[in-house]
């Protein structure tokens, strides 16, 4: 199964539908409820619930999925009926819909699609006494999803520019190789953004503030510091940019934290702050490539909304 440990969880949304078609006398029998095997739409929901909270032992590759809120409607068609949702036309039969919501590391898609697959396929079976010709499955298919990557799209629409400072007194005096600040660029280029100045200073903290000072002046939508976020008595990194940022972004550096803590108790050791000046965000980040990487997966690309927050646009 594929790895989903470094996905953030959110919260996902999923609708489905499928359609179950017939003749016009299967449909009035459907409609006064008087079928052979009895209530028809009660029977396929309850199959649709079950078939959902089953999907992971029927779908080899599916994650186990916590289902919050799954909704099953059932609607007659007639060859009048006008839906946005409509696949089939002039038809008489049964519109089925799904609508599932989970918070969690993946999406429900699966589930939604299941769940309307077998409504159908009860539904069929029910309907099977009546040896009607013209009795279809059709058109299952997934009309919206949200949550996830889907959701990260609008964070990435537009080009970003950011710049990225190493604190290291070893990496600046050549004694260790930078891994961590290559990290920043890579993941940050994974999401449309271009990286306007990448800089290695000691953890000395007037050179890091002036440094900091000087990309703000430049308008750099966004800088990331790694390094000098631990316990150490040459981490000064988080001090120097506590000094001189204007105002706290908790949020950002609590989600950084949490997402850190639930993959190792080392996370808590990490004094990570965030916050802005004038148009400009800082992230510090830790001096290890895992704690960049662990991070960033926990704040990107959401973080890129700050840069229209500051700038007075909508929440």
């Amino acid at each position: 199964m594929r790895d989903i440990t470094s996905k953030q969880i959110s919260l996902r949304k999923a609708t489905a539908v499928g359609f179950v078609t017939c003749s016009e006398n299967t449909a009035n029998l459907i409609k006064n409820n008087s079928l052979p095997k009895g209530n028809l739409f009660d029977v396929a929901r309850a199959a649709g619930f079950l078939a959902a909270k089953n999907t992971q032992n029927l779908i080899p590759h599916c994650h186990p999925v916590s289902i919050d809120g799954l909704s099953i409607q059932f609607e007659l068609l007639t060859p009048t009926t006008s839906s946005d949702l409509l696949s089939v036309s002039n038809k008489y039969g049964v519109m089925i819909t799904v609508e599932g919501k989970s918070i969690g590391r993946t999406g429900i898609e699966m589930e939604a699609l299941t769940a309307v697959s077998i409504c159908g396929l009860t539904i069929y079976d029910l309907l099977k006494p009546l040896n009607d010709k013209e009795l279809e499955i059709s058109s299952v298919k997934l009309i919206h999803k949200s949550g996830g990557k889907s959701d990260k799209l609008k964070f990435t629409k537009n080009r970003q520019r950011a710049a990225i400072l190493v604190c290291s007194d070893s990496t600046f005096a050549g004694k260790r190789e930078d891994t961590s600040g290559k990290m920043i660029q890579e993941m940050l280029g994974n999401y449309n953004t271009d990286i306007v100045e990448y800089k290695i200073l000691p953890d000395e903290p007037e050179q890091i503030k002036a440094q900091i000072l000087e990309w703000v002046k430049n308008d750099v939508p966004f800088i990331f510091t790694t390094g000098g976020t631990g316990l150490g008595p040459r981490d000064r990194t988080v001090e120097a940019v506590k000094s001189i940022i204007e105002r706290d972004a908790n949020g950002i550096s609590e989600a950084m934290r949490g997402f850190g803590q639930m993959r190792t108790p080392l996370a808590m050791m990490s004094r990570l702050v965030a916050g802005s000046i004038n148009h400009s965000l800082i992230v510090t980040l830790p001096g290890s490539s895992n704690g960049v990487r662990e991070s960033l997966e926990a704040i990107l690309p959401a973080v890129f909304h700050a840069r229209s927050m500051l700038k007075g646009g909508d929440h």
